[in-house]
C-alpha cells in the first residue's frame, strides 16, 4: 500500500496507516509520564489529579489545537515538517533560518534518546516478573537488530504497523477503563481547574510540569509525518488516539490514589494497573510498540535530515531509497550516528527513569521554533494580525512554561541532549553560512561575450578534442550568466574543444516532488544551458536526468546524438559525454573577518568529510574530470610592495680593500 495513496482523502487505510506511523512516540508515552510524574516522593491527591488535568489539557491545548487543528493547515504540497515549513515562510525573512535550524537540530537531538527510552520503558516491565533483571543489554539488543535493518526499508514490516499500534491504543482504553470504572472520582482531573492549583497553588506545580511534557513530546511527528497519511487521516485517527491515551492515564491515576500516597519504588504504574495474568503479554505488546515508536522516529529522522541537505542547511550525504514507497529513504550516515548515540544513552542513563530527566528539553525548542515560523506563516496567508498575535502570545507563554520546567532538567541529563542539538546546530550554521558566503562573492560574467571564442574554440583543431559533449554544473542565477572559474576552467586551466557545450543548472524548489526541466539554446546545436527544476524532497540524478534530457532534444532534432568522431559515426555509435566538476579551495589571498574566516574554514572542513559534488549530483564517476580552483574572498588590497632597482643597489655598494 502506498503512502501517497491517502494524501489528500480519508479512508479506512489512510486511517491504518496514520495508526501505523505518526503515533509512535507520544502513544508510547503512557509508559513513563506517570511514573516520571510521581517519582520517589509521596503524592497526595491533590497532586495525581492536577498532574492528570496537567497532562489532559496539554494533549488538548498543544496537541489537539496547535498540531493537529492549526500547524497541519501549513502543508507544503501535502508535506509537513519544520523544514517544510521554513520553505514556506523563507522568502518572508533571511532570520527565519534561525528558528529552523534550532528546531531541526532539536529535533533530531530527539531522535538519539526516543529509542533508548521508549524501548527501556517497555524492557523494564520485566521486572514485575524477574525483580532485579539487568534490562540494558536487552534494550542494547534490540536497537541494534532495529537499526541493522534500516538499509532494508520498512515496506515489509510497515504493512504491520497499523494494526499493532491499534491492538496498543484498544490495549491502552481497555486497562485504563478497567481502574477507571471503579474509581470514577479520578474524572474530575478533566476539569482544568486542578491543574490551575497544582502549578499555582504547590511548590512542585513547577517542576512537575517538565514531567507532564513528556505526553506530548511526539506532537511534531504529527506535523512532520502530514505527506506519509494527509491531514484528514491523522484528524479524525487523532480522536481515538487521544481517547484511549487519556483513559489509560485516567487508569494509572487510579491506581495511584488507590496506593493513598506512597511514594513509588520500582513500580511503573502502567504496568501496575494490568492483571498479573495478563503481565507477560502486555510487556510483550509494549515492546512491539516501543520498536514500532522507535522506527517511526528513525525514518522521521532520515526524512529531516534529507529536507535539511535539500535546503543547503546540513552537509551532502548519501541517500538511498530501499523501498519504492514515496519519501521513504535510508541515509546511512544519520543511521550510524543515531545508533551510536542511543547506545550512549543506554549505556550512561541505564535506566529509564534517568533518561526521563534528559527527555523533552530539546523538543519544547522544537515547539518553540515551530511557533515562531507557523505565526509568520499565519502573516503570509493575511490572516488579521490580531489573531496571529494571540497565537503567538498564548504558545509562547504555554511552551515558555514547559521551556522552563525542562531547564531544571540540564543537571539530571539535560545537557545531554543540549550539547547534541547544539553540535547539530553549529554544523547546521557553518554549512549554511558557507554556502552563503560563497554564493556572495562568486564572480560572474556574461557567457554572450564568450560564444564566439567558445565557438572558435570548437572548431580549432589544433587542439585536441576533450569529449563531444562537454557538461559544466552551474550556479549561475540566469543563463546568459557564467561564472568566472568555469570560463577559467575552459580557456585556461587546459583549452578544451568539444562539439557541445552544456551548461546545467539544479533550481531546489520550495515545493517537494516537482521534476521539470528547460532548455536555453544559445548556439543552435553548439551551446546549451539546462536547467533542472526539482523539488526539495527529489534526488538531484543529473547523469540520469541528462541522459533523458538529450534524447528528448535529439528526437526534437535540436542536437545530434550521434559520435563526431568518424569511425564511431559509421557505426551508429552516440556521443560521449564528460562532466568538469570544479571543486573549490580558499585561497591564501583571501581577506576576511574573523567570524566570516572561521565560518568559511569550518565549512570547508565539513565539505571534506561530506559527500563529494559529483556524488551529490549523481554523476556517474567515470564520466567526470575533477578541478581545483582557487577561491578568493574579499582579496587584499591596496599591496604596498616597493620595487627596488637591483643595478643601482649593486652600484652602491663599497668595494673592499684588498691587503
Amino acid at each position: 500500500m502506498s503512502d501517497s495513496q491517502y494524501s489528500h482523502k480519508l479512508s479506512a487505510g489512510g486511517l491504518l496507516v496514520a495508526l501505523g506511523i505518526i503515533y509512535g512516540d507520544i502513544g508510547t508515552s503512557p509508559l513513563y509520564v506517570l511514573k516520571a510524574v510521581a517519582g520517589m516522593r509521596p503524592i497526595t491527591e491533590g497532586v495525581i489529579l492536577g498532574s492528570l488535568s496537567c497532562i489532559v489539557w496539554t494533549l488538548t491545548l498543544l496537541t489537539t489545537v496547535k498540531y493537529v487543528l492549526l500547524t497541519l493547515r501549513a502543508d507544503n504540497r501535502g508535506e509537513g515538517g519544520i523544514f517544510a515549513l521554513y520553505a514556506l515562510v523563507r522568502k518572508n525573512a533571511r532570520w527565519l533560518l534561525v528558528p529552523a535550524i534550532i528546531g531541526g537540530s532539536a529535533l533530531l537531538a530527539d531522535g538519539i534518546i526516543t529509542p533508548p527510552i521508549s524501548v527501556s520503558s517497555a524492557v523494564e516491565g520485566l521486572r514485575a516478573i524477574y525483580p532485579g533483571i539487568n534490562t540494558v543489554p536487552i534494550v542494547i539488543m534490540i536497537l541494534t537488530g532495529l537499526f541493522s535493518i534500516q538499509h532494508f526499508g520498512t515496506k515489509i514490516v510497515g504493512n504491520s504497523f497499523g494494526p499493532i499500534m491499534t491492538g496498543w491504543f484498544l490495549m491502552l482504553a481497555v486497562l485504563g477503563l478497567s481502574w477507571v470504572i471503579p474509581h470514577p472520582e479520578v474524572l474530575k482531573a478533566l476539569n482544568p481547574m486542578y491543574a490551575l492549583k497544582l502549578l499555582f497553588g504547590t511548590e512542585d506545580g513547577f517542576w512537575i510540569l517538565g514531567a507532564v511534557f513528556l505526553c506530548t513530546t511526539g506532537a511534531e511527528a504529527l506535523y512532520s509525518d502530514l505527506g506519509h497519511c494527509g491531514r484528514k487521516n491523522i484528524q479524525v485517527s487523532w480522536m481515538f488516539v487521544k481517547t484511549a491515551l487519556i483513559l489509560n492515564y485516567m487508569g494509572q491515576g487510579a491506581w495511584l490514589l488507590s496506593r493513598g500516597g506512597a511514594p513509588l519504588a520500582d513500580e511503573n504504574p502502567f504496568y501496575e494497573i494490568m492483571p498479573p495474568w495478563f503481565l507477560p503479554f502486555g510487556i510483550f505488546v509494549a515492546t512491539l510498540a516501543a520498536i514500532i515508536a522507535s522506527q517511526a522516529l528513525i525514518s522521521g529522522s532520515f526524512t529531516l535530515a534529507t529536507e535539511a541537505m535539500r535546503l543547503s542547511v546540513l552537509p551532502k550525504a548519501r541517500i538511498l531509497y530501499p523501498t519504492v514507497l514515496k519519501g521513504q529513504t535510508y541515509v546511512p550516515a544519520v543511521n550510524l550516528l543515531l545508533f551510536l548515540g542511543c547506545i550512549v544513552v543506554t549505556l550512561y542513563f541505564k535506566d529509564s527513569s534517568n533518561m526521563e530527566a534528559a527527555y523533552g528539553l530539546a523538543i519544547t525548542l522544537t515547539m518553540l521554533m515551530t511557533t515562531v515560523l507557523f505565526s509568520n506563516y499565519l502573516l503570509r496567508r493575511r490572516v488579521p494580525r490580531i489573531l496571529v498575535a494571540l497565537y503567538f502570545v498564548v504558545y509562547l507563554s504555554i511552551e515558555g512554561g514547559f521551556l522552563g520546567a525542562n531547564l531544571l532538567k540540564i543537571h539530571h541529563g539535560g545537557w545531554f541532549t543540549l550539547m547534541i542539538g547544539g553540535a547539530i546546530a553549529a554544523v547546521m550554521y557553518l554549512w549554511n553560512g558557507g554556502s552563503r558566503l560563497k554564493l556572495a562573492y562568486t564572480e560572474y560574467e556574461s557567457l554572450p561575450q564568450h560564444l564566439p571564442a567558445l565557438e572558435a574554440l570548437s572548431r580549432d583543431q589544433s587542439v585536441p578534442k576533450y569529449a563531444t559533449h562537454l557538461v559544466y554544473m552551474t550556479g549561475a542565477p540566469f543563463p546568459k550568466l557564467i561564472e568566472t572559474k568555469i570560463v577559467y576552467s575552459l580557456f585556461r586551466i587546459h583549452p578544451k574543444r568539444a562539439d557541445v557545450y552544456w551548461f546545467i543548472h539544479v533550481n531546489v524548489l520550495d515545493v517537494p516532488y516537482t521534476m521539470e526541466y528547460e532548455v536555453t539554446t544559445l548556439i543552435p546545436k553548439k551551446v546549451f544551458r539546462v536547467d533542472f527544476n526539482l523539488g526539495f524532497r527529489i534526488e538531484p540524478r543529473i547523469n540520469m536526468f541528462f541522459k533523458k534530457v538529450i534524447e528528448d532534444m535529439g528526437e526534437r532534432g535540436e542536437v545530434d546524438l550521434l559520435s563526431r568522431y568518424d569511425s564511431l559515426r559509421t557505426s551508429g555509435i552516440a556521443g560521449d559525454q564528460r562532466f568538469v566538476v570544479l571543486h573549490k579551495e580558499l585561497s591564501y589571498e583571501s581577506d576576511l573577518p574573523w567570524l566570516d574566516r572561521l565560518t568559511i574554514e569550518g565549512h570547508f572542513l565539513l565539505k571534506k568529510l561530506s559527500l563529494s559534488e559529483e556524488s551529490s549530483f549523481g554523476l556517474d564517476t567515470s564520466s567526470v574530470t575533477k578541478e581545483l580552483v582557487p577561491l578568493v574572498l574579499s582579496p587584499v588590497q591596496d599591496v604596498e610592495l616597493r620595487r627596488i632597482d637591483a643595478d643601482h643597489q649593486l652600484m652602491s655598494i663599497p668595494h673592499s680593500n684588498k691587503s
